[in-house]
């Protein structure tokens, strides 16, 4: 297994190697509350991640796998920059995200990573285009440029000729590769993906599978799933249970 995630300072040699990088992470819960535990609070805790140390490459496509409960949605939104860890070290491409504010995590996720829920998350009133566009209005893109970008998207993931419609026009498939190419549309370093497959029929997940393995090639890829496609066709998969990393291979 693998000891290893990384600041917004130049990346070390050992740092360069690893875009995603978790180093003996502790994340604990106050029972029945979502809050942040608290050091000094005498009430009940839940340690959701135990000691986890995992380190995850440019072109790597990683698998998180492991029963409910066992961890995952956690150290998911861990390397996301959703949310820190208790005790340990989590980087993401070179930034020590414990250093950072709330608004650097935000900002480390629009510029760094690309997430695609397993819910989708599109809205509703816009058009898959729009939904596709949407990041890149916060970066300032113009909206010629911004309109051109999410048509390239969505012709790479087979759906240029569904860039006018709207979520509820679409097959659950279909949102999801709209899904996915927003998430992919600001160029991350970082793709996270949570259940990617988990509402999909099987061939339909066999083809959101595709288009998420073909982006692997230019960054870290790590996928949180039950569904044994996914872990056969991953580079590597980490197991857990019960917030402990038991097989990392």
């Amino acid at each position: 297994m693998s000891d290893s995630v990384s600041e917004h300072r130049p990346p070390d040699a050992a740092d360069a190697a690893a875009t995603l990088r978790c180093e003996r992470v502790v994340r604990e819960y106050t029972r029945g509350s979502d809050s942040f535990f608290s050091r000094g609070s005498d009430a009940p805790t839940v340690r959701a991640l135990d000691g986890v140390s995992i380190s995850v490459s440019t072109g790597e496509f990683v698998a998180i796998a492991g029963p409910s409960g066992s961890g995952k949605s956690t150290l998911l939104h861990l390397l996301a920059a959703l949310d820190t860890p208790t005790r340990g070290d989590v980087r993401i491409a070179g930034t020590d995200v414990r250093s950072l504010s709330n608004r650097g995590r935000t900002k480390l996720r629009r510029d760094t990573i690309g997430i695609v829920f397993q819910h989708f998350h599109l809205l509703p009133s816009l058009s898959a285009r729009g939904n596709v566009a949407l990041p890149l209005i916060e970066r300032g893109v113009s909206k010629r440029d911004r309109r051109a970008r999410a048509e390239e998207l969505l012709e790479r993931v087979g759906l240029g000729d569904r860039a006018g419609h709207k979520p509820g026009e679409l097959s659950g498939g279909e949102q999801q590769r709209v899904a996915i190419a927003r998430a992919l549309v600001s160029d991350p370093a970082v793709l996270i993906a949570d259940e990617p497959t988990g509402e999909l029929d099987t061939e339909t997940g066999q083809r959101v599978l595709d288009y998420i393995e073909q982006t692997a090639t230019e960054r870290a890829v790590v996928v949180a799933t039950h569904d044994e496609h996914v872990i056969e066709r991953a580079d590597r998969v980490v197991r857990l249970r019960d917030g402990h990393v038991v097989s990392d291979g």
